[in-house]
């Protein structure tokens, strides 16, 4: 036999994400020889599993690798811990390095248009495996999954306006196709996020899987209404979460609990053992087709947002991102009003206009 040739560019060294192969299950649960998934795991969970520059470009690595690899059948692309799969870009970072020099940001958002390219041009089907919140950019590296499968404790949405920026990293290319051009617009803007189980019922996710053990036993996540009820405006909700003392309740009982991801595993595995019985060549032929509605918007947007998203970082992203980083941990958003008061008056972008809307200044009065 011809010995076969290495396709990538180079192994990862892989210091800030987990990338391992573990054995693919057949439809009854057992291994099948010399065949894998490969997992691709954020691992910053102290961080809410945000990425970092490195991390970025080792998952870049990451997908190029699995993609190449012949005995792959599916990634499973997910993080390490049970309170987030992804919170989008390292704000510190952004906050601490970024801000304020948008060549430098500019040079750091060629990668994170590779990283969501590569994931929409990886060979093998890619399953994004929720283990909490899926928020801002993690939200847009999630959606450029083809399937995801959700802990039901998990909430998905944006913050980009809420903090400095547009969900222009993907959301607004992607969203849509997922919900609807109105519900897209309402995540987007609004930046309120979905619970698990409405983003089944909207279509955003392909399956839900309850984790939370109380007693031994599993229960739906008890944060939520899972029945179908109006709300005060006589829309009909699914999955919204609870208020007033309902809410308090959910969360004793989450208290007690613990976490436990093996059902969430078994529909993972489930679902890729499904995918081991078909033709690759045809798998592979038809992801390529549904991906290309994403890909149209996604290429013809992603420089332009990304020359867009740098300068942003001399004005509204330096105060946003400045202000969740150095804001006390209970008001970490500028002061809207007061900023819109401020532009109404022709006020300039410079420190004197920082100072005057964020929380981490208060106390000085421009």
């Amino acid at each position: 036999m011809t010995p076969l040739k290495n396709h990538n560019l180079t192994y990862g060294e892989y210091k800030e994400i987990i990338f391992e192969k573990r054995p693919c299950p057949d439809l009854d649960g057992t291994p099948v020889a010399g065949l894998f998934n490969a997992w691709i795991m954020l691992n910053n969970p102290q961080q809410f599993n945000s990425y970092t520059t490195q991390a970025v470009k080792e998952i870049i690595l990451a997908f190029g690798e699995a993609s190449n690899d012949r005995s792959v059948v599916a990634v499973v692309f997910s993080a390490v811990g049970d309170k987030a799969f992804c919170t989008g870009g390292n704000t510190k970072e952004y906050a601490e390095y970024y801000a304020g020099n948008p060549q430098e940001y500019s040079q750091y958002m060629r990668l994170f248009n590779d990283m969501v390219s590569a994931i929409l041009k990886c060979e093998k089907p890619v399953i994004c495996r929720v283990n909490g919140m899926r928020i801002g950019g993690g939200q847009e590296i999630g959606m450029a999954a083809d399937f995801t499968i959700a802990s039901d404790l998990a909430r998905f949405g944006q913050a980009g306006p809420k903090h400095g920026s547009a969900a222009v990293g993907g959301a607004t290319d992607f969203l849509h196709l997922f919900v609807g051009i109105e519900r897209a617009m309402t995540s987007l803007t609004l930046c309120e996020p979905w619970t698990a189980h409405q983003a089944y019922r909207l279509g955003l996710i392909s399956d839900v899987a309850p984790v939370l053990k109380v007693d031994g036993k599993f229960i739906a996540n008890p944060l939520v209404v899972l029945d179908r009820y109006a709300d005060e405006y006589g829309r009909i909700v699914f999955g919204a979460m609870k208020t007033g003392e309902a809410l308090q309740q959910g969360k004793d009982l989450v208290a007690r609990g613990a976490i436990d991801f093996s059902l969430l595993d078994e529909v993972v595995n489930r679902l890729s053992a499904r995918l081991l019985h078909t033709f690759p060549n045809c798998l592979a032929k038809t992801l390529t087709e549904v991906r290309k509605k994403k890909l149209e918007h996604w290429d013809k947007n992603k420089e332009s947002n990304r020359e867009w998203l740098a300068l942003n970082m001399m004005t509204e992203a330096k105060a946003g991102f400045k202000a969740f980083n150095e804001g006390p941990k209970h008001d970490r958003e500028v002061d809207f009003i007061r900023l819109r008061q401020l532009l109404a008056e022709g006020a300039e972008w410079n420190e004197e206009l920082h100072h005057a809307i964020s929380p981490q200044y208060k106390t000085e009065v421009v």
